[in-house]
């Protein structure tokens, strides 16, 4: 049998559960308040190889139940990722009927994409036009035809492999970069849990059964409430006020980090937008708009994202400094350096 090209999956199971992931705070809460709003734009993840990644893209995509992952595969055409229209059907009966892409295929899932920076600008800019806006245009010979296309997009990149232009990392909503573990204490911790779930997955699902659906429920609750939700004048200043002093170009900055807060109110079962809650996600929607000579934003709160329960549990340092092992990445020109954290190490899918 020929494999689909598309790579249309479910998510993975037993997947690696997503209460069960230990360390990166700032991933765990990038990839929720994605799933949230997906109309924040998606998540980009960097980092070095075995930080899991993927693992940690997959676990979200069981948070939303039935929901399909779809992988897209460097070698998809601009067709395969958004579709085409077959015109023959219409010039045989009037009717013009669409080839769906895999834009199509993960409406209501998760579009997770490896090596983002190593995928053409063309297919690049395609698919972060449809997750921004939600709805995938599909034209050909003068005809074009819509449809909804609301899916969380996650991109991956190792930075040794090289950089994502500057206006293409731009258009991502979210973004985090990850470095190996911080410390031995946060690295034996990951490697318990990884173990543990080698050795018995069904026993960690089992484990992590209550945590999970209590995410499951939250994230739904959440995204029922979010359009019950504003940005009083005081959060929208503080948002711009953020962005300008980044130095962030335009303001898709502005506007993703308003996304964000609102988002995060969301989830936290808020009913209002508080400056509180600009702060807590300023770095994961500025990191990556941030010119070199701009201030640091307000410190990253990381307290609201999910903790591992059980024996799997980071220790509280879970979120420290890199220390002084392991290099940055490396810089792009014109931006600053997307500061890593330690954690979250664990088998690719």
């Amino acid at each position: 049998m020929t494999q689909n090209p598309l790579h249309t999956e479910r998510a993975p199971d037993p997947g690696f559960p997503f209460s069960a992931l230990v360390g990166h705070p700032e991933l765990r809460l990038a990839l929720l308040l994605a799933a949230v709003d997906p109309a924040i734009g998606g998540v980009l993840i960097s980092g070095p190889r075995g930080t899991a990644k993927s693992t940690a893209a997959r676990a979200l995509a069981a948070l939303l139940p039935g929901a399909p992952f779809v992988s897209l595969p460097l070698a998809a055409s601009v067709e395969q990722l958004v579709g085409t229209l077959n015109l023959e059907g219409a010039l045989r009966d009037g009717q013009v009927r669409l080839a769906p892409g895999m834009v199509a295929r993960a409406d209501g899932g998760v579009l997770y994409v490896d090596e983002v920076n190593l995928l053409p600008d063309a297919l690049v800019d395609a698919l972060l036009d449809v997750a921004a806006s939600g709805v995938n245009t599909v034209e050909r010979d003068g005809i074009s035809h819509q449809h909804a296309a609301r899916f969380v997009l996650v991109g991956t990149m190792n930075p040794e492999e090289g950089e994502l232009r500057a206006q293409l990392l731009d258009r991502f909503g979210l973004c985090v970069a990850l470095d190996n573990p911080a410390t031995p204490e946060l690295r034996q911790a990951i490697v318990r849990a990884r173990l543990a779930f080698d050795q018995n997955p069904q026993a960690v699902h089992r484990q992590q059964a209550a945590a999970q659906a209590a995410l499951v429920n939250r994230l739904a609750a959440a995204r029922l409430a979010l359009a019950q939700l504003d940005w009083p004048d005081a959060v929208l200043a503080h948002a711009t006020g953020l962005a300008l002093a980044a130095g962030a170009d335009g303001v898709r900055g502005d506007l993703v980090l308003l996304k964000a807060a609102r988002a995060h109110a969301a989830w936290q079962g808020q009913s209002t937008v508080s400056v509180a809650d600009v702060d807590t996600v300023a770095e994961l929607a500025l990191v990556h708009r941030r010119q070199q000579t701009a201030p640091p934003p307000p410190a990253f709160r990381a307290s609201t994202a999910p903790q591992a329960s059980g024996p799997t549990q980071a220790p509280a340092t879970d979120h420290a400094t890199n220390g002084d092992w392991g290099a940055l990445p490396p810089q792009a020109e014109g931006m600053a350096a997307l500061r890593p954290t330690g954690g979250l190490v664990a088998k690719k899918a």
